[in-house]
């Protein structure tokens, strides 16, 4: 019988023009294995983002769902890699905000365009950004850091991953919404940024609250304040730069999942149905937060929404620092 199934569709195929993929393709989705790639190396946030969203995900649809690491050229790779490939939902993008929005505003070339190359699916995570010092420092407060910016232009050091990087353009927009100059170094990883902060090396630091809780915890990170627009639940004692009167340096780093354009509308609406019911589910909340993560769920529309916001507004911060990415 299944001989015979496999002849018919082979000669459906034939009397209408249509290569036998294309009927398969008709197939209820998902009916084979779901590929998530990640544009960074394996352990880092858009890694543990995938796995437990891909986890869930494949309970759920009775489907595996493996991640694919692809990292390289600021998400390009990865991300280029999805935009190339067949718009029926078994290739899909987990990646961050610097894919979405970083990217698009601040590089003069770039190998994809998110809005034209990819399906927006789901926002999934918000991964809060905090102002660190190291904690022998004298800087106490925001206040006492920008002071001693207004007193010596570009004395004030701050690391980051080079430029374009969320650190950099952290730094740009609070030196531009606090009027002051912040004089930016690069280092080629977050140890080293760690080393550097703990010496003196540099002064402050912007980083995902993942990534310096466990040193703010130790006591040897001094957290001055968080760039996104309220206080975070896990540092209450914290306040925000919007309650600083520094709102226009709010920036919250965020994780979302992405496919190829002209994704079928109805693979589009499944697939959302089943990641809302995924970030609602305790131990996949659970995940998050023990990494430092904030769980939701923003649909399609609200995801399209927030990158041309940040889009819009980096693209002015990079233009008034006259900031150029190759």
């Amino acid at each position: 019988m299944k001989r015979r199934s496999a002849l018919s569709l082979l000669a459906l195929g034939a009397s209408t023009g249509l290569p036998f993929g294309a009927l398969a393709a008709a197939d209820p989705w998902p009916s084979r294995t779901i590929r998530l790639v990640v544009p960074f190396p394996p352990g880092g946030g858009t890694d543990i983002v995938a796995r437990a969203v891909g986890q869930a995900l494949a309970r759920r649809m009775g489907q595996a769902v493996v991640v694919d690491n692809k990292p390289g050229a600021s998400t390009q790779i990865g991300t280029e890699a999805v935009a190339r490939a067949a718009p029926d939902g078994y290739t899909l993008l987990v990646s961050g905000s610097t894919t979405y929005s970083v990217n698009p505003a601040l590089r003069a070339r770039l190998n994809y365009d998110p809005f034209k190359d990819l399906t927006p699916v789901a926002v999934l995570a918000r991964a809060p950004i905090v102002v660190v010092t190291a904690a022998s420092s004298p800087y106490q407060t925001v206040d006492d850091l920008l002071a001693a910016a207004r007193a010596k232009p570009e004395a004030v050091r701050y690391a980051t991953y080079g430029s374009g990087t969320a650190p950099h353009l952290s730094g740009v927009l609070l030196g531009q919404a606090a009027q002051v100059v912040l004089q930016d170094i690069a280092y080629k990883g977050s140890a080293q940024v760690t080393t550097a902060l703990l010496s003196g090396e540099i002064d402050v630091s912007f980083d995902t609250l993942a990534s310096a809780a466990p040193l703010i915890k130790a006591g040897k990170l001094r957290a001055l304040a968080t760039s996104s627009r309220t206080r975070l639940a896990m540092l209450p004692q914290v306040p925000a730069l919007e309650e600083l009167h520094l709102g226009g340096a709010s920036f919250e780093g965020w994780y979302a999942m992405s496919a190829p354009a002209q994704l079928a509308p109805a693979v589009q609406a499944r697939l959302g149905k089943e990641l809302r019911a995924v970030m609602a589910l305790p131990e996949v909340q659970s995940q998050f937060r023990a990494q430092a993560l904030e769980p939701v769920y923003l649909g399609p529309a609200e995801m399209l929404q927030l990158m041309e916001q940040e889009v819009t507004l980096f693209r002015a911060a990079a233009a008034r620092a006259r900031l150029t990415v190759e």
